[in-house]
C-alpha cells in the first residue's frame, strides 16, 4: 500500500502511454464517448507494467514465499499475478538470476493492459486534457486581452 503523499515515479511516462492509446482509440472510433473509450482503453496493451521494479520485487518475493495478495484490488492482484507468471517462466531459463533482475526484466517489458479501472483512466485523461488546455490558454492569453 502506498503512503499518503508518495509520488509515482513513472506517472509522466504512464500518462504519455495512456494518451497514446487514447488517441489511437479516438482515431479508430471516430466518435468520442468517454466512458466507452475508457473501458476499451484500460484493456489495451501498454508499453510496460506501471509499477516500480522495487515494489514489484517486494510483492513477487512475498508471493514466492507463499504469502497471499488477496487483500489487493482486483487490478493490482491481476497485474502481480501476470508478473509472477512471467518471472516463473524466466526463472526456468535463468535459475541463477535474482528476483530483482527477473522482475525488472518483466516490468520493463510490454504489459497486456494498463491495469487501471475505467474510472481511474477517465480521471487521468481528464487531468491531462485540462492541464493541456491550461497551458494552451496561458500561451495564447495575449490574444484574449
Amino acid at each position: 500500500m502506498k503512503n499518503k503523499g508518495s509520488i509515482f515515479e513513472y506517472e509522466d511516462a504512464r500518462n504519455r502511454d495512456l494518451i497514446r492509446a487514447y488517441k489511437q482509440l479516438v482515431e479508430e472510433c471516430g466518435q468520442i464517448y468517454l466512458p466507452e473509450i475508457c473501458q476499451k482503453l484500460v484493456n489495451m496493451p501498454s508499453e510496460r507494467f506501471w509499477v516500480s521494479e522495487e515494489r514489484a520485487s517486494i510483492v513477487i518475493s512475498d508471493m514466492l514465499k507463499g504469502r497471499s495478495i488477496e487483500n489487493m484490488t482486483e487490478n493490482k492482484r491481476e497485474m502481480y499475478e501476470e508478473i509472477y507468471r512471467r518471472v516463473e517462466e524466466l526463472r526456468k531459463d535463468n535459475p541463477n538470476a535474482t528476483v530483482y533482475e527477473l522482475v525488472s526484466q518483466v516490468v520493463e517489458g510490454p504489459a497486456p493492459k494498463f491495469y487501471l479501472t475505467p474510472k481511474s483512466a477517465k480521471v487521468i485523461i481528464s487531468k491531462i486534457k485540462s492541464e493541456w488546455y491550461e497551458r494552451r490558454k496561458r500561451k495564447y492569453r495575449h490574444l484574449f486581452m
